[in-house]
């Protein structure tokens, strides 16, 4: 049996190869035709140039990304209980504590384009990064509170990627309860020591915390333990200072937290006093981070471990050379303020750059900052942002932790 047909998009010759290899975009340039009757925000069905049935999805004409592939089965029907079932079964693959923080889905990955699903204790929070979940926002939200019985469902569709689609930011609430203005959720530290972290899900970054390192704040803190007591650290970039609550955790005696937010370093300090930990003036540090490294090398500071976890740098692929000349001058600053034998644990989670070219970029700071290095472990997301086979592109988050000579 076959579900009702809808308008068809047709692909150009020999276009077809990655919709067999099931991967979820099809790009503009790869479509031959589309019906006249296709709604952008609707379904379509894709078929080759030979006139076979491939796959099923929805359409926007104004994306570069025309079309976002659901399935490729003739006979499943794109209804309620197709969107029911999908984040039924991305929620089952989680395992979340009920007053911890993660993601249940993560767009592609979970046969569900478009749609972040991410938990913060009896909130969740959604962003719409497609039309297609656009269009389907308020039903989803109402599915998801009623799978996973959250008091309330926030949208965070503030981002840049939006207006590819052609949408405009969107935030509110969506489903249930307004969360509060603050809350907090447990992140475990690397022996399971609870650690509380404050949490804005209306102003703060991404979906109100960076969910996507939390196992790798975790092993972090492993290595600053391996260190033994007394540890030097630096945390730049460092947010709201959730590696900082790992350090210190792990007993080093300091971190120096810089950002550029003095918003964001005043919800860190409370951070750690959430803690028990007893932070001074001198932890905190408002500036420029490129800024602020250098000023470190000039008065010989040196330090234990440094964590350099900037945002994403490269945008698209015309910002790689920029971004690039930026992780390489990050890196060789950091390398000069290591001790012999110090850790760099450094980070990129720019989609358009590779781990090899990561790699790569790494190895020149550490040839200008005439270090030798060793890596000693390597970073990626957390578990539960998963990564497609048929989507490699899910995978952005990279990191390495090197021992300086």
């Amino acid at each position: 049996m076959t579900s009702p047909l809808h308008p068809r998009a047709i692909l150009r010759p020999d276009r077809d190869k990655p919709v067999r290899q099931r991967h979820p975009w099809v790009f503009s340039g790869a479509l031959a035709r589309i019906d006249d009757a296709a709604e952008d925000g609707g379904l379509v069905d894709l078929f080759s140039a030979g006139g076979e049935f491939l796959a099923r999805g929805y359409l926007n004409r104004r994306s570069q990304i025309m079309i976002r592939l659901l399935t490729w089965d003739a006979a499943e029907a794109i209804d309620d209980a197709f969107w029911r079932g999908r984040i039924a079964r991305a929620c089952a693959g989680r395992v979340i504590p009920p007053d911890g923080a993660g993601r249940l889905v993560y767009s592609e990955s979970d046969g569900l384009p478009g749609l972040i699903l991410d938990r913060y204790g009896d909130w969740l929070v959604v962003q719409a990064l497609t039309l297609g979940i656009e269009t389907r926002k308020q039903q989803l939200a109402r599915v998801a509170r009623e799978l996973t019985g959250a008091r309330g469902v926030f949208e965070r569709s503030d981002v840049d990627v939006r207006e590819k689609e052609g949408l405009a930011p969107a935030t509110g609430l969506l489903a249930g309860e307004e969360p509060p203005a603050e809350l907090t959720f447990v992140e475990s530290a690397f022996d399971d020591r609870p650690l509380r972290q404050i949490v804005d899900l209306r102003r703060g970054h991404k979906t109100g915390a960076y969910l996507d390192q939390a196992i790798n704040r975790r092993r972090v803190g492993r290595w600053c333990a391996a260190l033994g007591p007394g540890a030097q650290c630096l945390n730049a970039f460092a947010y709201t200072g959730a590696f900082a609550l790992h350090l210190l955790a792990a007993g080093a005696a300091g971190v120096l937290n810089i950002d550029s937010s003095a918003e964001a370093l005043a919800t860190a300090r409370r951070n750690l006093e959430l803690n028990g930990f007893a932070p001074n003036d001198d932890d905190f540090h408002c500036a420029n981070v490129f800024e602020a490294l250098r000023g470190l090398r000039d008065r010989a500071r040196r330090f234990d471990l440094i964590v350099l976890d900037p945002p994403r740098l490269a945008q698209s692929a015309a910002h790689v050379d920029r971004a690039a000349r930026a992780y390489k001058d990050l890196s060789m600053l950091a390398l000069k303020l290591l001790r012999p034998g110090g850790l760099l644990a450094t980070f990129s989670c720019s989609g358009q750059i590779s781990a090899e070219l990561f790699q790569k970029i790494v190895f020149s700071a550490a040839l200008d900052a005439g270090r030798d290095a060793q890596i000693v472990e390597r970073f990626t997301q957390a578990p539960d942002h998963p990564v497609l086979l048929s989507f490699p592109e899910a995978s952005y988050l990279k990191g390495l932790l090197l021992r300086a000579g």
